[in-house]
């Protein structure tokens, strides 16, 4: 079976595709990165085809001060119609296509007329679902809506309609596209894995404090207003919330207005130490209203590290609530304080918590769970008998 993918950047595509590799399925993946970034990623060179002019010019002008919304919005456009166009142009005949949301409609079509299966592989939940949950939540917090996009929509749509499947890493996302009108059994659920050679407990969290950790974007998306209320709730002599992420603008200016008393905010850091501060947390908290499936929750288990977090992060594909964490209803501030006081209370179930996370990463086996699914599923979607792994 020969598969192509196509993919904005890098995301959780490369790990796909090292798994397609090894079972001999990856004919080529094609990025908007160049290959001086994509080398690193541990592909050869002959698999991996760059488009990179406009995604690599809109990320460094990304990083000046002078660079409009609006610029940045037809940017963005330009970029995902020219990657389709050029996809569309130089891939060869193959049995699967799979093209991250919001690319590939030019070039699934081609493949499909040649026979081949088009896969939507969509990172969190239904365009439009997510929109309007993220206008409500704007508007709850009095923020600045962004600029409005609606060709993204448009466009994801038209890819969700013309898809033969649609792979989702959560049943909350899945759930999502249910409710927004796409048929059950188009939509298939593949939680990520984890890197379990970059992320291993390597320290014991200390005994004298208790050290609660935050890692992603610092964003009204991330649910950051409920974690730092609940976590002024928190009662304990020699607390500590680490929040390691960029902050996003839709929330710079209402951190001045939430508690920040034993809180400290780090900005992004290398996934090395990142990996080292898991190891020395007590428990990581993930607050987020919108979400596909966390990565940072399979990371933070591997490192021995619990999870508290609310329903929309996906947390449910990973762990079971109560056994390697625990999962609480999205914006409900009361539960994740109690849960909280709950977990910073009891020493005896943080180290059963513990525990319990290793055991459950370790079971999964890293990212080969997910490549088991996604051949399942190519082999389902084109009638193709299985070969032999490299």
């Amino acid at each position: 079976m020969n598969v192509t993918q196509a993919v904005f950047g890098v995301f959780h595509h490369f790990e796909l595709a090292h798994q397609l590799h090894k079972r001999n399925h990856l004919q080529k993946i094609y990025s908007t990165w160049p290959w001086a970034r994509l080398k690193r990623e541990g592909l050869p060179r002959s698999l991996v085809g760059c488009f990179p002019l406009i995604h690599t010019t809109d990320y460094l002008l990304g990083r000046t001060r002078f660079y409009p919304a609006a610029v940045s919005a037809v940017m963005n456009s330009w970029n995902a119609r020219g990657f389709d166009w050029w996809t569309r142009s130089v891939i060869q005949p193959c049995d699967a296509f799979i093209a991250i949301s919001g690319a590939g409609l030019l070039t699934g079509a081609k493949v499909q007329a040649n026979g081949g299966k088009f896969i939507c592989d969509r990172g969190s939940t239904h365009q439009r679902y997510q929109e309007n949950l993220l206008a409500e939540e704007y508007r709850r917090w009095n923020a600045p809506q962004p600029l409005s996009k609606p060709h993204i929509a448009v466009r994801e749509e038209a890819i969700y309609a013309r898809a033969d499947a649609i792979t989702v890493p959560s049943s909350v996302a899945k759930r999502s596209f249910i409710q927004m009108g796409i048929p059950a059994e188009k939509v298939h659920v593949i939680p990520y894995g984890v890197r379990l050679d970059q992320f291993a407990r390597t320290v014991e969290p200390p005994t004298d404090s208790f050290e609660v950790l935050f890692a992603g974007q610092v964003s009204l998306r991330k649910g950051i207003p409920y974690l730092l209320e609940a976590f002024s709730r928190l009662k304990h002599p020699k607390k500590r919330l680490t929040v390691v992420g960029s902050v996003q603008d839709d929330v710079r200016g209402l951190l001045g207005k939430l508690p920040q008393e034993h809180v400290t905010f780090t900005g992004s850091i290398p996934q090395a130490e990142l990996a080292k501060k898991m190891s020395a947390s007590h428990l990581l908290m993930l607050t987020s209203v919108e979400e596909g499936l966390a990565l940072v929750q399979g990371q933070a288990m591997a490192c021995g590290c619990p999870v508290l977090a609310t329903t929309a992060t996906g947390a449910e594909d990973l762990f079971t609530d109560g056994v390697e964490g625990f999962i609480v209803a999205d914006r409900d501030v009361d539960a994740l304080a109690a849960r909280l006081q709950e977990i910073a209370d009891d020493p005896a179930l943080q180290s059963r918590l513990s525990e319990a996370a290793l055991l459950r990463v370790k079971s999964l086996g890293g990212w080969d769970r997910y490549g088991e699914i996604w051949d399942r599923l190519l082999h389902g979607l084109t009638g193709l008998p299985h070969k032999a792994e490299r």
